[in-house]
């Protein structure tokens, strides 16, 4: 079951794609966290959905705000994607424990061996505020995050 808003965010250390360590500790107290799990790298709608994020990225990367993004692909699949798509926020690897970080928030698919298509919104108090969690076929809209971002502020 998906983490709860009002609950605490659980505390993660991935490596995005350049291998750098990110924790979700490290904007505690400093900015607000937009984390965005995913299914996959190169697929379809998460092709369409990352390209959005880019596109809104002013309004999702700055001094009050932090994208991460989430997939359990390998940090190298990542990179590549990245360099390609002109990705600039993290692409985070929840490669090993295989989805660790997914299962952490409710969001694991056991039977695909993915990531649910989930979003949360946490606070500079590490608290998740907002969340939404659609099936693997349906994009969510960046808006929603404005939107869930905004009744922070």
């Amino acid at each position: 079951m998906p983490i709860e808003p009002g609950r605490p965010a659980p505390d993660f250390e991935l490596s995005d794609q350049h291998g750098q360590t990110v924790r979700l500790a490290d904007f505690v107290g400093r900015r607000n966290v937009v984390l965005v799990f995913y299914p996959l790298a190169f697929s379809g709608v998460c092709q369409g959905e990352l390209l959005a994020l880019r596109e809104a990225s002013a309004d999702l990367v700055n001094d009050r705000v932090q994208l991460l993004t989430v997939s359990v692909d390998s940090m190298f699949a990542h990179r590549v994607w990245a360099e390609r798509e002109s990705l600039e926020f993290p692409l985070l690897s929840d490669f090993w424990p295989h989805g660790g970080t997914a299962q952490a928030y409710g969001v694991f698919d056991e039977t695909r061996g993915v990531a649910r298509r989930a979003t949360f919104v946490i606070d500079t108090g590490g608290v998740v505020r907002w969340r939404v969690v659609n099936p693997i076929s349906e994009s969510r809209d960046v808006d929603d995050y404005r939107k869930a971002l905004a009744e922070l502020a």
